[in-house]
């Protein structure tokens, strides 16, 4: 059965920098489409960024500042998030969806990791 598990979460100060990690089991992880999305508190969950093939797209709030990634052999993708804000502060989940592109909205995606939180205060 397809299973998400994330992890790299914590606190930081603004502008600093972390590494989100997302182990995908095999099931999920070939030539599915795969994005990272965040759920600030009392907000609805919305789409960072997605990938599929090299293929990335990002959210305009995140753009030029985080970085979405896989290693295809270890079945993981990872987000590298630099130049933090408080405003990411979220409870960060990565999904795929089982087809061979992406599209953006998060009721498109339908495995879901647990999420882990992101915290950005100084």
């Amino acid at each position: 059965k397809g299973r998400m598990v994330e992890s790299g979460g914590g606190s930081v100060q603004p502008g600093g920098s972390l590494r989100l990690s997302c182990a995908a089991s095999e099931y999920v992880y070939d030539n599915y489409c795969m994005g990272w999305f965040r759920q600030p508190p009392g907000k609805e969950r919305e789409t960072v960024a997605t990938i599929h093939r090299s293929s990335t797209e990002y959210s305009a709030s995140v753009k030029g500042r985080f970085t979405i990634s896989q290693d295809n052999a270890l079945n993981k993708i990872y987000l590298q998030m630099d130049n933090l804000k408080p405003e990411d502060t979220a409870m960060y989940y990565c999904a795929t969806v089982r087809l061979p592109y992406c599209l953006w909205g998060p009721t498109h995606f339908e495995i879901w990791g647990q999420g882990t939180q992101v915290t950005v205060s100084s």
